[in-house]
């Protein structure tokens, strides 16, 4: 097999097994896979993998880490944010921040043990995945509260509509759709131009155009069927601007040089200068906010809070990072790569659910593909690592 096609195949394994998985679903469903309201709930349904899996990556990051404690937390902001919507004149937005404020306080507390008194951050999170799912039903006393906050609720499943122009199809969707094309083709084709001057390595010009046509064209139609339906919900808003920041925070600072250094050699980063402690800190940090955010926009999603929210949250996180391309062992993994786990794992779901498969085999199908990405992942890496 040429060298190139293989690299290739090799760089876009889970975004082929997507697509392939996809059209299968597609066809077994007769075609209701790619309804605009399944498209919609796709995404409304599985934000809180994406968001979830942008913070989980980073622990990852550090050494193949995890955080076992984010579904609790989810539960508990979720509790608190439900309980003070009912109980009290607290206005919408300061239940947001204090839900985020709680999240941070519990992200610094599992970030000290984890990072300046180096408890394993197995048994940290495994302890805080009890302590705080017991807290979140302590504030619920054990029963369901409903949200009937209407200003909380459209923070988080409000849809955008311009009057006038969405009145019937939701154009604003489709020009939404457009602008964000440009606006990618542009920092796309700039930044390969930079890279070239400066004289960095960078992919074929026949490769960067087709991936460029490939996600436009995705991006467009995504934009079109949304704007079949209800128009582009807020909650996108939500995950995109999560991807992006993390996306960046990642690939464009040195913050997230020292994720992938840690992971890569945590004793040469701690002697080339790097606070480590303080990497590992900001880690289960931003991991917990980022869990917080996720029970709000639950909480609102669902209209309603229980014990048993956010239960198992944190596995789907993981597994869309090993899924997509996440190293066991810590070192390497990217945004997108998490977020393309994420989706697989969503139209996995709701393939299943559509056809009417029991939601147990969910399980047995997302426990082997996270089990035939990892083999992939170190089989692969192995053999790249005996070649050098």
């Amino acid at each position: 097999m040429n060298a190139k096609v293989k690299d290739f195949l090799v760089k876009y394994t889970m975004v082929l097994v997507l697509l392939i998985v996809f059209v299968l679903f597609n066809q077994m469903t007769g075609g209701k896979m790619i309804y605009a309201q399944n498209l919609s709930n796709l995404l409304l349904q599985n934000a809180y993998v994406v968001i979830l899996a942008c913070g989980m990556l980073l622990c990852i990051l550090t050494g193949g880490n995890i955080d076992l404690s984010v579904g609790s937390v989810v539960c508990l902001v979720g509790a608190i944010a439900a309980k003070l919507l009912s109980t009290t004149s607290i206005p919408a937005i300061g239940v947001i921040l204090l839900g985020l404020v709680v999240a941070a306080i519990i992200g610094v507390w599992q970030g000290y043990w984890i990072g300046y008194s180096r408890i394993p951050p197995f048994i940290t999170t495994l302890a805080g995945m009890f302590v705080f799912r017991g807290l979140g039903r302590v504030v619920l006393d054990s029963k369901t509260i409903s949200i009937q906050n209407k200003s909380f609720l459209n923070v988080f499943t409000s849809y955008i509509n311009v009057p006038g122009l969405d009145d019937g199809q939701k154009y604003s969707a489709i020009i939404v759709g457009v602008i964000v094309v440009i606006a990618y083709v542009a920092y796309t084709v700039i930044g390969r131009q930079k890279k070239q001057k400066k004289g960095y390595h960078v992919e074929s010009a026949s490769g960067t155009y087709i991936k460029m046509a490939v996600i436009s064209v995705c991006v467009l139609l995504y934009c079109y069927k949304l704007s079949q339906y209800k128009g582009i919900p807020v909650m996108l808003l939500w995950l995109l601007a999560v991807v992006i920041l993390y996306a960046f925070i990642t690939s464009k600072t040195a913050l997230g040089r020292h994720f992938y250094a840690i992971g890569g050699n945590e004793k040469a980063t701690k002697l080339s200068g790097i606070d480590t402690n303080r990497v590992f800190f900001i880690a289960y940090v931003q991991v917990a906010i980022l869990a917080g955010l996720c029970g709000l926009l639950c909480a609102a999603r669902v209209g309603s809070v229980n014990g048993d929210s956010g239960n198992s949250y944190e596995m789907d996180a993981i597994g869309a990072c090993f899924i997509g391309g996440a190293s066991a062992y810590g070192g390497s993994g990217t945004v997108g790569g998490a977020v393309i786990g994420a989706i697989l794992l969503g139209v996995i779901n709701q393939g299943m659910s559509i056809i009417g498969l029991n939601s147990n085999w969910q399980y047995v199908v997302k426990g082997a593909v996270l089990l035939i990405a990892v083999i992939f992942d170190i089989k692969f890496n192995n053999k790249n690592m005996t070649k050098a």
